[in-house]
């Protein structure tokens, strides 16, 4: 149980990293007031989660991984193509939503692999993980 509920952290905390990551590649490519207002919000949310799940891991003496530089990498390239020649708050909007999708997929997949006996605590951070995500897809599609 213990290395399945290190690895359902690791998800939580890459996860997040990805968001902030993304998130603060999008940031400067928005134009509007209110769509720069909702990105700081969700960084901040994302920075939040990602600290509890530093504690948490450092509490049960779990090492986290930073996400691959590579896929950072690649994620900046393709946020700065894909905001090149459309950055309207729409297709923001429309790339968060995207982004946020894969996350909740990978969370719940996270948690729905999750045995009897999995960390609570963990397993608690997860299912508010996953809340955020789908309040963060609800909000992104009413920029639509």
């Amino acid at each position: 149980m213990q290395k399945q509920s290190e690895e359902i952290l690791a998800e939580i905390y890459r996860n997040a990293q990805l968001a902030l990551q993304s998130i603060s590649d999008i940031m400067p490519e928005a134009q509007d007031e209110k769509t720069k207002t909702e990105l700081q919000a969700q960084h901040e949310e994302y920075e939040r989660l990602s600290s509890k799940a530093i504690v948490l891991a450092k509490n049960k003496g779990i090492e986290l991984k930073e996400p691959n530089p590579f896929k950072k990498a690649m994620m900046w390239g393709a946020i700065k193509m894909n905001t090149l020649t459309d950055n309207s708050r729409s297709h923001i909007a429309d790339m968060m939503i995207q982004g946020t999708i894969m996350g909740i997929t990978s969370l719940r997949t996270s948690k729905n692999e999750a045995k009897p006996g999995a960390d609570e605590e963990i397993l608690s951070l997860l299912d508010e993980m996953i809340g955020s995500e789908e309040r963060f897809e609800k909000k992104w599609k009413s920029y639509l």
